[in-house]
Parts: C-alpha cells; sequence; structure tokens
C-alpha cells in the first residue's frame, strides 16, 4: 500500500492501460478459440454425412449385386426345372408310344397282306374292312405326331447309327455308298429320344463301306 501511495498518478494510470490490454489479449484469444470450435462444428457434420452417404452407395452396390446374382439363379433354375419337366414327360409317354408303334404297326402289316386285286375286286364287306383299318392307321399316326412322336426320316438318307439300325446291305444300287435304299421298319422319336431306330437296307458298292465297320446297329443275321 505504500508503495502505491508512492507512485504519480501518470504510474498509476499506465499499470490500470496495461492490465486492461492484458485482459483484452485474453478476450480476444478466447474469441478466436470460440470461432475455431465453431468451424470444426460446422465441418465435423459434412464429413459425417459424406461418411454415412459413402456407406450407403457401399451397400446399394452390394444389393445390386446380390439382386442380379438373385435373378441369374431364377432364370437358370426356370431353365433347367422346364428340361427336367419336358424330359419327364417324355420319359413318362416313351413307354406308351413304343406300345402304340407296335399296334400301328400291325395295322400297316394287315393291309399289306391284302392283295391289289382283292382290294379292287373285293366284296363289299372287304372293302369296307379295309378303309376301316386305313383309316384307324391314319388316326393312329396323327395322334402319334399331336403327342410328339415323330417319324425318322430313311429312304434316300445318309445312313446315321443313332437313328438307323443297318439290317442288310444292298449291292450294286448305283447309290453312294452308305445311302439308305430300303426301309423294313419305320423309326420314331419323340424330342431328342430314340423310340426306336429305322429298321433299313444300305447300299453298298465295292467292298465294305467304312461306316459298316465297328458298327453295333447292323445285324447281319436278320
Amino acid at each position: 500500500m505504500s508503495e502505491d501511495k508512492n507512485k504519480n498518478p501518470e504510474e498509476v494510470a499506465a499499470e490500470i492501460l496495461k492490465g486492461m490490454n492484458v485482459e483484452n489479449e485474453n478476450e480476444n484469444s478466447l474469441n478466436d478459440d470460440f470461432e475455431e470450435n465453431d468451424e470444426n462444428l460446422q465441418l465435423d457434420p459434412i464429413a459425417a454425412l459424406n461418411a454415412e452417404n459413402q456407406n450407403l452407395n457401399s451397400e446399394i452396390d452390394g444389393l445390386k449385386d446380390r439382386l442380379l446374382r438373385s435373378i441369374a439363379e431364377m432364370e437358370n433354375l426356370r431353365k433347367r426345372t422346364e428340361r427336367e419337366v419336358n424330359e419327364a414327360r417324355n420319359f413318362a409317354i416313351a413307354n406308351f408310344a413304343r406300345d402304340m408303334l407296335g399296334a400301328t404297326d400291325n395295322l400297316s402289316r394287315a393291309l399289306l397282306v391284302v392283295p391289289d386285286e382283292e382290294r379292287k375286286n373285293g366284296t363289299a364287306t372287304l372293302k369296307s374292312l379295309i378303309d376301316g383299318i386305313e383309316m384307324t392307321e391314319r388316326e393312329m399316326q396323327r395322334l402319334l405326331q399331336k403327342n410328339g412322336i415323330k417319324p425318322i426320316l430313311a429312304l434316300g438318307e445318309k445312313f446315321d447309327p443313332h437313328i438307323h439300325q443297318a439290317m442288310f446291305e444292298v449291292p450294286n444300287t448305283g447309290k453312294p455308298d452308305g445311302i439308305i435304299v430300303e426301309e423294313v421298319q419305320k423309326g420314331f422319336a419323340i424330342g431328342s429320344r430314340i423310340l426306336r431306330p429305322a429298321m433299313v437296307g444300305v447300299a453298298k458298292n465295292v467292298g465294305k463301306p467304312a461306316f459298316m465297320e465297328d458298327n453295333e446297329h447292323i445285324d447281319k443275321e436278320a
């Protein structure tokens, strides 16, 4: 207190001003800190939103990939199921179709044994019987084709061991080797399944044709 009393008014005023400057500097420093904190508070939400946006985009990309994979798997499943259903359907009627083919063959054989002369000069009863057999055969052929059972082409075709069964060779026909020149029994297929191969005679000119070698479908004893 004695020191303050010894100071002149100018020194006291200078000390008061110095104290006020220090307080102003501290206040400015605090204001700067507050402003910096405010900027940080403003930047943090933007950074957070950007990070969240990136996460959402990643999740969307993942979901899109899973969706495309699921669609592809469902399409493959649909095609496989459709194929299996068709194969099951064809297999289910294959045995019945073979039995129907046997009945159709019997009708054809019955017509072949009737001489042409009897057809022309026979009684009305015989002609009606023949007409009835022919109509029945045509109807059975129509029903077979309606259910996807189709005849295998043979006459004039190149021998194919997958769909033809060579029963004998026909020499010196004037046809190239391996061409089918006679058909003993028609072959039939349902879709890609062979119900029975066509039994055929194959042209042979000089020597043994290459297709006859190692052909398990040939039955030379028939």
